[in-house]
């Protein structure tokens, strides 16, 4: 006797991992600019990292589809390198006026949405 497993569409999965991501995207940009006062806060503005949130969750599907379809083993090490690799542009703003304190708090916000992607998405993999 088998017992079916009911488990919850993608795109549900994918919208609370939306939701998830800025909610707490917008919690850590409120933190950061919390501790950072008079800096340049770059990057922490909603009209900015919104969207930037909606892509990235988009562009981790994207991704975790692609290598699951071609490498599904390589996921444990694909996602951290490309998170880790989303982490360079926000260090190079280091050099451009942004505090460290403003520069950790885009790193954190890049690893939300890698974590909200591999959580949403992690029952895809078998």
């Amino acid at each position: 006797m088998t017992t079916a497993v009911r488990t919850t569409p993608i795109p549900a999965r994918l919208g609370v991992a939306l939701v998830a991501a800025a909610v707490v995207n917008s919690l850590i940009a409120l933190v950061v600019s919390a501790l950072d006062a008079g800096g340049i806060a770059m990057g922490l503005q909603p009209a900015v990292f919104l969207p930037a949130t909606v892509l990235g969750v988009a562009l981790g599907t994207g991704g975790w589809f692609a290598v699951r379809r071609v490498a599904p083993r390589a996921l444990p090490v694909v996602v951290p390198v490309v998170l880790a690799l989303t982490w360079i542009p926000d260090l190079l703003l280091l050099g451009q006026g942004a505090t460290l304190v403003n520069v950790v708090g885009l790193m954190a916000m890049h690893l939300v949405i890698a974590v909200s992607v591999v959580l949403a998405l992690r029952p895809t993999v078998r």
